[in-house]
């Protein structure tokens, strides 16, 4: 198998057990109860806990697709985890998938395989070094702060930050993976130790910008959220990495073609719908207790962090 397959092989799976996760923390987080004591309750929850490994297993597998593949390949098949999620939560939900649920898959599916024609390459060997990563995470935080300041729709600007944070650390980790596993060189350089840092920092930023997004509903700025996310990854890959489309102009355009079918399967996908589920009994659970706060937030915003 070579490096490109592995590394789709590897996104696949990594995007499986990420909607798993979602899905589990979904539906754990619609079981309200009254209670003060969640985070105790919490540790003593096989469900969530299971949700905490697959997301842990989910990262792990993303890294390693980072080691095997361009961030203009798998990036994109992020998308995956909302394809992946959307069937699997209606049959849990004892609910059939509607129609626009199907074209908005179906269309997410023809545009990634558009993009993956064009964006198949060698894997990666190239890092950002030091000083690129420190003017990309300079660029990054400039942009964060210019969408974050107050004024009108504050999910929207916020989620478009949420996601290059996002991008940015998922672009930092395969800095960080490669010149990790690159045998030239010490195993924790100051390149590696410093990136990491940089890493951990947009993670956190980006979970945070995106319980802020979540504010006013989850639909709209989800899609934002899932679609900014590989535009910044793919961005540092083309313009810093050396990554190039394959195909020339012709798969240059067949990318962006790609690219804007994949980004309206998602906004009907997250637009969609949802047929009504029979309601649940309340659990012994309370998620919401102990899942962060956010007024008017329809579902929680573990789901945006399953899917990074």
């Amino acid at each position: 198998m070579n490096a490109t397959l592995l590394a789709v092989a590897l996104s696949l799976v990594s995007a499986a057990a990420y909607a798993c996760a979602a899905v589990a923390q979904e539906r754990l987080a619609t079981r309200v109860a009254d209670s003060g004591t969640g985070f105790l309750r919490l540790l003593g929850s096989g469900p969530w806990w299971s949700s905490v490994g697959l997301n842990a297993s989910a990262a792990l597998l993303h890294v390693a697709a980072l080691k095997y593949g361009p961030l203009t390949l798998v990036q994109p098949l992020g998308a995956l985890t909302l394809v992946a999620a959307v069937p699997l939560g209606a049959r849990l939900a004892g609910r059939r998938v509607t129609p626009p649920e199907w074209r908005g898959t179906g269309l997410t599916l023809i545009g990634l395989g558009a993009l993956l024609l064009t964006a198949s390459g060698p894997a990666p060997d190239d890092t950002l070094t030091l000083t690129e990563a420190l003017a990309v995470a300079g660029v990054t935080m400039a942009v964060i702060g210019v969408l974050s300041r107050p004024g009108t729709r504050p999910g929207l600007r916020h989620a478009t930050a949420s996601g290059f944070a996002s991008g940015v650390a998922s672009a930092l980790t395969q800095t960080v993976t490669v010149a990790a596993t690159d045998r030239s060189g010490p195993l924790l350089s100051p390149q590696v130790i410093v990136v990491a840092l940089l890493v951990a920092a947009f993670a956190v930023g980006g979970l945070l910008l995106s319980q802020t997004a979540y504010r006013g509903g989850l639909g709209a700025p989800l899609a934002v959220v899932t679609l900014a996310n590989p535009v910044a990854a793919a961005g540092i890959g083309l313009t810093l990495l050396g990554e190039r489309l394959q195909g020339g102009v012709a798969g240059v355009f067949l990318a962006v073609g790609g690219a804007a079918i994949a980004a309206y399967g998602v906004l009907v996908l997250t637009r969609s719908p949802r047929g009504g589920a029979p309601s649940e009994a309340p659990s012994e659970l309370s998620p919401q207790d102990f899942l962060p706060s956010i007024p008017g937030q329809t579902e929680p915003a573990a789901l945006h962090l399953s899917r990074h």
